[in-house]
Order: C-alpha cells, then structure tokens, then sequence
C-alpha cells in the first residue's frame, strides 16, 4: 500500500514541491554586490560577504550558504556606495547672508549587523543620516562667510562637514566617502538684492579705505624725498653759491625758453629782454654782475 503511495504521481509532485521548498529556504545565493545578515529569531547571528577594505572582486564571501530553513531569515544590504541628497537647505553664514544650499553626500554600510540593529533597513538609514547630514552642514557653513564657499577654502569645507557627518553616521555603521556642494545661492527677490548692496557697499568701504591709506603713503614718500632734496640743495648752496645760482638758472632757463619738452612753453610764447636785464645775467662776463 505504501509503495503505491509514493507511486501516485499526486504524491511524487507534493513530495517534490516541498523539497524545492526546503531547499529554497536552506541554501541562498549572496551575489558579490550585496551583504547578508542572518536573523534567528529576529536577533542577529552572522553575517555573509561583509565589506571588507581592499577586498578583490570575486574573492570575497560571495556564492552559497546555508541556514536553518524556516528558523532563519536573511536581511539584505548593498554593499555598494550610496547617497543622501538635501535640497535647499537654508544656512545662515558668518556675514549674515542666508544662503539656500543643495548638497550630497555618498555613504557605504561597512557594518552590516550594526546597521540591521539600529535601523533595520537601508531606506532607514538614508532618513537617519539626512538630518544629521543637515546639522554638520549647517554648522560648518555657520562659521565661515559666504565669500569662502567661493574660494579654494570650499574644499576644506566639504571635508570638515564629511568629518562632523562621520563622527555621528558611525553609530549605524556607516563609512561617509565623500560630501559635496552642489550650490550655494542667495534666495531670489530682495534679500538677494538687500545682500549684494550689503556686499558692494562693504566693498566701496575696503576700497576707500585702500585708497586713502595709499594717499597717506604717498604723502609721506613725497614729503620725505622733497625734504632730503632740500636738504642737498641747502649742503650744495653753502658749499658753493656761485654754482647752485647758476644750476637754478639754467633750470630756469630751460623751462621758460621750453627746451624741457614742455609743449606750453615752445613756440607759444615770445620773450623780449632787454640786454642788461637782470634775468640774462648768466649770459653776461660768465655770469658776473
């Protein structure tokens, strides 16, 4: 009687459907893109093909397994780098400039089992880390001005934000790889407009101010250079008159009779002396009176 049981075709069909099932339930495929960690009773006991830094491609605890069918249960994660994108994050920077600020950041789960443990899932960890994500940017970007998102000091921004991220996303077992700005803008409309006059008008003060430093500077340059000209021809007057009077006379000479290259003076002007004016003493007996 039994052996026309197993016989039945009925029978062999459900025998070899609960087979598949069994098996189905004990061995499992983990591809090499994802990691597994395997519940017993909704607590955690292992976990498969975990990410490892430096790991090669195909040598890695990807390929078969088994469990306890019906008693374990897998729960999968992406061993790939993911990301958390905020959009229009409003930032208060240093110059009182409130900037709309979109930006990502890429994260890895390094930490499988932590991960399942405090957050359960990969959707959950994406909406654990954007507020945390939110609060690192917001304090770094708190600190500086405006000017420095425009600045090669944009870098050492995104890595102090990556680095504050890090400090906080390490509790779901999360690695942050990189953290990006996308952009920072001013908000459209008269705040916009309030902020570049704020800017242009702080920039008209740094440039009178630098100009009117440059002014002092140059007074002094030139006070000083007048001042030790009229001290070398003070030491040449007393040294020998005869030769500073007749040094002062042919300047004189050369600017009224326009031979400096002065064009007011050439061909613009006639000059009619008598022959003993004083004026022409130098041309008289070697300048003798």
């Amino acid at each position: 009687m039994n052996m026309t049981l197993f016989r039945n075709p009925v029978t062999i069909g459900i025998l070899a459907l609960l087979l598949v099932i069994v098996a189905a339930s004990t061995f499992t495929i983990v591809p090499e893109t994802r990691q597994a960690v395997i519940l017993r009773f909704e607590q955690p006991v292992a976990t498969v093909n975990r990410w490892l830094p430096g790991e090669q491609f195909g040598r890695t605890g990807a390929g078969l397994v088994m469990r306890v069918p019906f008693i374990d249960k897998l729960v999968w994660v992406d061993k790939r780098v993911l990301d958390v994108d905020l959009e229009n994050q409003q930032v208060l920077s240093t110059d009182q400039l409130r900037l709309s600020v979109d930006a990502y950041a890429r994260f890895r789960i390094v930490d499988p089992l932590r991960m399942v443990v405090t957050a359960r899932t990969e959707e959950n960890v994406k909406a654990q880390l954007a507020p945390l994500f939110g609060s690192a940017l917001r304090n770094e970007l708190g600190k500086r001005p405006f000017a420095a998102l425009l600045s090669p000091e944009r870098t050492q921004v995104m890595e102090n934000i990556q680095a504050g991220l890090q400090r906080t996303a390490a509790q779901y077992g999360v690695q942050i790889v990189d953290v990006r700005i996308k952009h920072a803008d001013l908000p459209t409309g008269s705040p916009l407009e309030s902020a570049l006059n704020r800017m242009k008008t702080a920039r008209q003060q740094e440039a009178a101010t630098i100009r009117a430093q440059g002014q002092k500077a140059a007074q002094i340059v030139r006070a000083e250079a007048d001042a030790g000209a009229s001290q070398i021809y003070a030491q040449s007057f007393n040294r020998d008159p005869s030769f500073y009077d007749f040094y002062r006379a042919m300047q004189s000479y050369q600017h009224t009779f326009g031979t400096d290259g002065n064009t007011e003076a050439t061909g613009e002007t006639n000059v009619i002396l008598s022959p003993d004016n004083d004026y022409l003493k130098q041309f008289r007996n070697g300048g003798a009176r």
